[in-house]
């Protein structure tokens, strides 16, 4: 049987008094997709909710061994500035598989990492503050393109325009 896989996505710059809201709702969000079959989870390993999301898993091995961290990286080079943090160092060491979408940096390369974790998972846990622009509404925008679950933690007041 193929290994039910969830990713995350979520913004770098998260509220310093919404982290411990926003951790506690992946733990939930972990738990939750654990009970549902879940054993692999996917991180791009950005600051801020994809770091926070390694945490929670790391964390959560202890109880469930079976868990399996994954980190996909944007570009080989994103490695060294990880290895340089001790924190960071020891979540991606903790990681059972590490996938590399290219070996050097490009413009389009954050893109082409959010879609090959969409592309290989069942469920994708978004951080989401209702921006309009950037990396994580353009993947929960994909995430529904490719008809994919989605589990929102939304994060602060929900932005909305003025019409």
């Amino acid at each position: 049987m193929a290994e039910k896989t969830c990713c995350v996505t979520g913004h770098r710059d998260i509220p310093a008094e919404q982290i411990d809201t926003v951790k506690y709702a992946l733990r939930r969000e972990i738990i939750k997709a654990v009970s549902d079959g879940y054993t692999g989870f996917m991180t791009g390993f950005a600051d801020g909710a994809d770091q926070y999301f390694a945490e929670m898993v790391v964390k959560l091995q202890e109880d469930f061994p079976n868990l399996r961290l994954i980190a996909v990286l944007p570009y080989r080079k994103r490695m060294d500035s990880l290895e340089s943090r001790e924190q960071t160092k020891a979540l991606l060491h903790a990681c059972a598989d590490v996938v590399v979408i290219q070996e050097e940096y490009r413009p389009n390369v954050y893109a082409k990492r959010n879609r090959y974790m969409v592309e290989h998972s069942d469920r994708v846990i978004a951080v989401y503050d209702g921006r309009e622009k950037g990396g994580t509404v353009n993947t929960i925008r994909l995430t529904h393109n490719m008809k994919k679950e989605l589990r929102e933690i939304p994060v602060g007041e929900i932005r909305v325009p003025r019409l």
